[in-house]
């Protein structure tokens, strides 16, 4: 069944929504695409009908096998047009991500293949997150990795990936030093909610935990973070630093 580039968009956005919550609610889903609860609403019931979602009335939606493979078609071009935007045309990373949405409904099979080839066969897009393979399973996009925001005191790890969607955001991590395969170390944390102390090549930073939800980190040990109890511990520098 051919997909339009509507039905391609609402795919791509439940798989990567996927990697953080399932079923995905119609909230989120609406918040993602910015585009109408109710609209939504009716466009998941189509792609259900057409056997690309798995739908439950007033809890979400996850893809079925069919809508797996669509989105992962979609996703595959989407990030290859990235990196061909980063490396042959040199564009930086935080503009990339708008302009292959526009791209990657109309990159035919050939030109993806030409793509792959032109670059390299990259692995991985210019925010980190995987190429899926043609045939790729149901890998997430984050495996072994958890949001930054989730480390505790003297945890580091290695950055694996930066959700791509916010350019300024995206610009002002990049400023930092924030970026895919950069080690990364957590110095403090404040309480109820408060910023998180990094260190990053020398210098510390104080991120906001909404900024540090958007970076995927894979803890040193290997291991995903225990929470630790609300308010335990007191950052007693809240004001960052460069050396």
């Amino acid at each position: 069944m051919t997909t339009t580039a509507s039905s391609e968009e609402y795919l791509e956005a439940v798989y990567k929504l996927q990697q953080r919550e399932h079923p995905v609610r119609i909230s989120k889903l609406a918040q993602s695409l910015g585009v109408a609860p109710a609209s939504v609403t009716e466009m998941t019931k189509r792609l259900a009908q057409e056997g690309y979602l798995n739908r439950a009335e007033g809890v979400g939606v996850c893809l079925t096998q069919q809508g797996r493979e669509a989105a992962v078609k979609t996703v595959r071009k989407h990030r290859l047009v990235e990196r061909f935007l980063t490396d042959i045309l040199g564009l930086p990373w935080e503009k990339v991500h708008d302009e292959a949405c526009r791209f990657e409904h109309v990159v035919s099979d050939e030109v993806e293949e030409g793509l792959e080839r032109l670059l390299g066969e990259p692995t991985t897009c210019p925010h980190g997150f995987p190429i899926p393979e043609k045939h790729a399973g149901t890998a997430k996009d984050t495996q072994g990795a958890v949001p930054l925001c989730e480390l505790a005191t003297g945890q580091s790890g290695k950055i694996l990936a930066v959700d791509e969607e916010d350019p300024a955001m995206l610009s002002y991590l990049a400023s930092l030093g924030l970026l895919p395969q950069v080690e990364i170390k957590v110095s403090e944390v404040a309480p109820f909610g408060g910023p998180q102390l990094v260190e990053v090549g020398g210098a510390r930073y104080a991120l906001g935990r909404e900024v540090a939800s958007k970076v995927w980190v894979v803890p040193g040990d290997g291991k995903r973070p225990a929470r630790a109890p609300h308010g335990a511990r007191q950052a007693r520098g809240a004001r960052a630093k460069k050396s």
